[in-house]
């Protein structure tokens, strides 16, 4: 009768182990605070709900954040190379430079910083996708195209994947957006996750 307890016991562990908990692709994800759920639990923010997802899907993937609020592409290029020893992903998305933007650093520093990510994270052996941030036109429209054309001239150099900015789908839109019309609010994290989920999907099938 013991035996058959934890028989069963053993089987009711491996059902309700989440296959993400011992995943084959292991997703990190290198952001500020659009992936960091600034303003809000973590558990209410898109990173979560997609694990969530994937987990109900059964689909072995797990996702490591490691987004901060207010990072920066050179903030994140000085840790990246720890992170990528402790963590050892399969698959690196960077969602960062939004900060610099805002902030007027340099193009130059920028597209630098982005592919020193991306190459380190290549010679770890992940796959590496790179967001393209678009930013407000505060600093006039040279700085912003040059800005956002960095994006696409780094990964065509370092022939990483460019995935879409997933701002493009709340931006602009008051009822999704937190009152700082800066960060997207607790109501467009699901829409948020649903575009990631496309995006990812497409960028994994490569």
């Amino acid at each position: 009768m013991k035996y058959y307890f934890l028989k069963l016991l053993f089987i009711l562990v491996i059902f309700m182990t989440p296959l993400s908990a011992n995943a084959k692709q292991k997703l990190m994800i290198v952001g500020d605070s659009l992936s960091a759920a600034y303003g809000m639990k973590q558990d209410d923010g898109w990173v979560k709900l997609l694990q969530n997802k994937y987990d109900s899907e059964q689909k072995s993937i797990a996702i490591v954040n490691v987004s901060v609020s207010g990072q920066t592409t050179g903030n994140a290029l000085a840790k990246i190379a720890q992170q990528l020893q402790d963590i050892q992903p399969s698959h690196v998305l960077i969602e960062l430079g939004g900060n610099d933007g805002l902030r007027g650093f340099p193009v130059k520093r920028l597209r630098s910083n982005l592919t020193e990510m991306v190459r380190a994270s290549q010679q770890a052996g992940a796959k590496v996708a790179v967001m393209e941030i678009q930013i407000p036109p505060n600093l006039g429209p040279r700085y912003t195209s040059m800005f956002t054309a960095s994006y696409k001239a780094v990964t065509e150099a370092t022939d990483s994947y460019l995935m879409p900015y997933f701002m493009l789908e709340v931006a602009g839109k008051p009822d999704l957006m937190q009152d700082d019309n800066l960060h997207p609010n607790e109501q467009a994290q699901p829409l948020i996750r649903d575009f990631m989920y496309r995006e990812i999907n497409k960028w994994m099938a490569q």
